[in-house]
């Protein structure tokens, strides 16, 4: 479904992305993990478009991401849940799900998707008339979730979702993840909490120092001495 090849990116003169070589097939779940600063966020602002490559290519599903511009790749099935939500916060959560459904694809499916909105997080249907910026941390990731969701995704791209939550909130992440790949979606997720997100990932790559290091199923990444060590404590 998507694919990276040989991927180089950053900001100015400064380089994040060395050579990534990345593959997400359709209907699976797939992490990156990696320390702080390792070049996760730049990987998903790349992929949605906010920043170009300086090399490489990028396909979704064979149309080339880096030639369409960033405002139409939602159109391709790219769906984008920013680091730290980015919600709009004195709009409503209606307002906010209905910013999801901007493109006039999504709009046509609005109702139908605002039903599966509502299915997948009951409590958002329970908030729709408060105020985005008043939610709690778990429910406004919620609400960035379902936003992305509005626009009826291929590909849900999910950049630290257990970011500046409490434990017991992250593990209320995590499941809902599970329930968004019930669904039927395909899942990027970019996560710090290695333990975390290799429970409910397929495979996983390990990215330090914006240079793919390790990858393999979940399986095998835990067995990994150096997943092990450096983010297990083991």
């Amino acid at each position: 479904m998507l694919e990276l090849k040989s991927v180089d990116a950053g900001y100015g003169t400064f380089q994040a992305l060395f050579g990534i070589n990345l593959d997400v097939r359709a209907g699976e779940a797939v992490g990156v993990i990696g320390p702080n600063g390792a070049g996760k966020t730049t990987l998903m602002r790349v992929i949605s478009g906010l920043i170009r490559p300086a090399k490489g290519s990028i396909t979704m599903e064979g149309h080339d991401v880096v030639a369409t511009p960033a405002h139409r790749i939602v159109d391709l099935g790219i769906a984008h849940v920013p680091e730290n939500r980015r919600l709009f916060p004195r709009l409503t959560v209606d307002d906010n799900l209905k910013m999801g459904a901007y493109m006039p694809g999504a709009r046509a499916k609005y109702a139908e998707r605002l039903e599966f909105v509502f299915d997948l997080f009951p409590r958002m249907k329970e908030r729709r008339s408060q105020m985005a910026g008043t939610l709690s941390g778990g429910e406004q990731q919620m609400c960035a979730i379902g936003r992305a969701l509005m626009s009826d995704p291929k590909l849900l791209l999910l950049d630290e979702p257990s970011a500046g939550l409490a434990p017991v909130v992250v593990q209320q992440v995590f499941e809902l993840v599970k329930r968004i790949r019930a669904s039927g979606l395909t899942v990027l997720i970019v996560e710090q909490n290695v333990q975390q997100v290799l429970k409910v990932v397929d495979r996983a790559y390990l990215l330090e120092a914006g240079t793919i290091r390790a990858s393999g199923t979940s399986e095998e990444m835990m067995k990994t001495d150096t997943i092990k060590q450096a983010y297990l404590g083991v």
